[in-house]
């Protein structure tokens, strides 16, 4: 059965943070707020968990499912290295809502679908994403919806499509910014936005220099 806590609460925060902690240490999979949309995530690390993510969102592998960490160090980490720009923009916009895809650390044993030896990367602007970050270490985490639908903003939104899929919902109350993520991938010679989101182009563009888009 599906619990859920009011992050808006101190005592359920806690005991919230502590049961999603559990839940993702055991493969199970936990509803979050983030500083975009919700998301439903899983340890990083346990395929087991991974597939099952995708199961609850009715999503193939095709999609490989991006990673939040809680630190810029737990980033650093899982990629062999932030290139050139990485870390400018790193600098400028973590947390918040940039993803980067970078090459993943080859040593790494997970399984986040077909990566081909990439990983998408992002550390959220949202103190209850982070708490938990910082306690799990890095989690598999895609938007809390089901395939085909718009992403919740709300958690009443994720627990009506995915249901008791999900061991631990954390109620953080609406979502302040619906926009998603910018996507920039910094695994070719010049940077690429993948998807435009909240962080302007324009911003970008002004520490890497050159930006290639699907314009």
């Amino acid at each position: 059965m599906s619990r859920r806590f009011d992050c808006a609460d101190q005592t359920e925060r806690m005991t919230g943070l502590a049961e999603a902690t559990s839940a993702v240490r055991r493969g199970e999979l936990v509803v979050l707020p983030t500083d975009t949309v919700y998301g439903i995530g899983a340890d990083a690390f346990t395929p087991s968990a991974v597939n099952a993510l995708l199961e609850a969102k009715g999503r193939g592998r095709d999609v490989p499912v991006p990673v939040l960490v809680g630190t810029v160090r737990a980033a650093n980490a899982l990629v062999e290295s932030l290139g050139t720009y990485g870390q400018d923009l790193v600098d400028a916009f973590w947390p918040g809502p940039l993803t980067l895809i970078l090459r993943a650390n080859r040593s790494l044993s997970w399984d986040l679908g077909d990566a081909k030896g990439t990983v998408a990367v992002r550390m959220p602007l949202h103190p209850v994403a982070l708490d938990l970050l910082k306690e799990t270490g890095p989690m598999a985490v895609s938007s809390a919806n089901r395939a085909g639908n718009p992403p919740a903003t709300t958690v009443d939104e994720a627990e009506e499509q995915l249901g008791e899929s999900v061991d631990v919902y954390l109620d953080g109350g609406p979502c302040d910014d619906s926009v998603p993520s910018t996507i920039v991938d910094l695994t070719t010679a010049v940077p690429r936005v993948l998807r435009k989101g909240a962080i302007p182009v324009d911003k970008i563009r002004g520490l890497v220099g050159y930006l290639a888009t699907e314009e």
